[in-house]
């Protein structure tokens, strides 16, 4: 057996199990360290009920970051204007918790169990769900695993266009094409049957498709730029790296540091933070997660469009055949 076979060889059985370690590492590690670190919430009502309170949430070192309010309306508008995932109110009947299921009912959740750990026996704590999921889909889960779709949707756009050998200009208005149409079909699917987001229509189908756009012309971009083994490394980053580190099951402040973070800086967890803005809080704090996308997008097809103005290699000539006419004699 030749040496180039037992590479390959050697370099397939070291190879799988290494990208399945990756996986179980980028999907379990997350899930297995599940807390609040820094988690948003607001403390609204007079002091000093309302210090005695903040002073219990500060208990619990490094997991909540708290917000004062000076009243429960005012705590309500910072919930739906996403700047906190929930909020504890002083009255003179006692604590009430206001929550948002909509920004991720695992937070919610937290939210009251925390709260109802913390009061006194047999004291009951009223929750009022400011902004509620969707009744199609109360436990969000149908919107978190409406990334790992897109993420494939993009992973495989930007590998036919490396496959079919498209360069330049179609390579980029094939990427375009198609995130429209993805971003189009899926708010028909998950708006207009399914009910599972229920914001502006073309918002959530122009983040659907922007999320494709920034996945697929990555993939697409860094194969340009450095051949075929991008579109491996982008499906790397996006699916294995980018799908569970993006937070849209629980909340980014609930991944271990700085999974959260790093989360929000790559396609899926920007796009699952701008589908749940546009789809539930009116684009409330949208800005970042657009950003973001559109840097994506833009370098992407940057690097498509450059990488197409490189002349392709040319093919090797084939060698001459060597003479099998036999010597004339002297």
């Amino acid at each position: 057996m030749s040496a180039a076979p037992n590479r390959r060889l050697a370099a397939v059985v070291l190879l799988v199990p290494m990208v399945v370690a990756l996986a179980l590492w980028a999907f379990a590690w997350p899930a297995a360290r599940m807390a609040p670190r820094d988690l948003p919430i607001g403390v609204a009502g007079s002091a000093p009920a309302a210090d005695r309170l903040q002073q219990q949430l500060e208990q619990r070192d490094g997991a909540f970051e708290i917000h004062r309010y000076d009243s429960e309306a005012a705590a309500r508008t910072a919930i739906e204007g996403r700047s906190v995932y929930g909020a504890l109110v002083v009255t003179p009947q006692g604590p009430e918790l206001l929550t948002a299921s909509a920004a991720g009912p695992a937070v919610a959740q937290l939210l009251h169990e925390a709260v109802t750990a913390s009061a006194p026996a047999g004291t009951t704590v009223p929750v009022t769900d400011v902004v509620a999921a969707p009744a199609a889909d109360p436990r969000g889960s149908v919107l978190g695993a409406s990334i790992l779709p897109l993420a494939i949707a993009g992973v495989a756009t930007g590998s036919a266009v490396t496959l079919l050998r498209l360069r330049g200009g179609r390579a980029a208005a094939a990427l375009l094409g198609v995130a429209t149409l993805v971003g189009v079909v899926a708010a028909a699917l998950t708006d207009s049957w399914l009910g599972v987001i229920t914001g502006d229509w073309w918002s959530e189908a122009g983040t659907l498709g922007l999320t494709v756009l920034a996945i697929g012309g990555t993939v697409a971009g860094l194969a340009a730029l450095i051949g075929p083994a991008g579109v491996g490394l982008g499906a790397l980053l996006m699916v294995l790296v980018g799908n569970p580190f993006s937070g849209v099951t629980s909340a980014p402040e609930l991944l271990p540091r700085p999974v959260g973070v790093i989360g929000q800086w790559l396609p899926p967890g920007a796009g699952g933070s701008l589908l749940r803005s546009v789809a539930f809080f009116d684009g409330h704090a949208a800005g970042g997660a657009a950003l973001t996308l559109a840097l994506w997008a833009v370098l992407g097809l940057a690097a498509v469009i450059i990488g197409g103005r490189r002349r392709p290699p040319a093919p090797a000539a084939p060698e001459a055949a060597p003479s099998r006419q036999p010597a004339l004699a002297g």
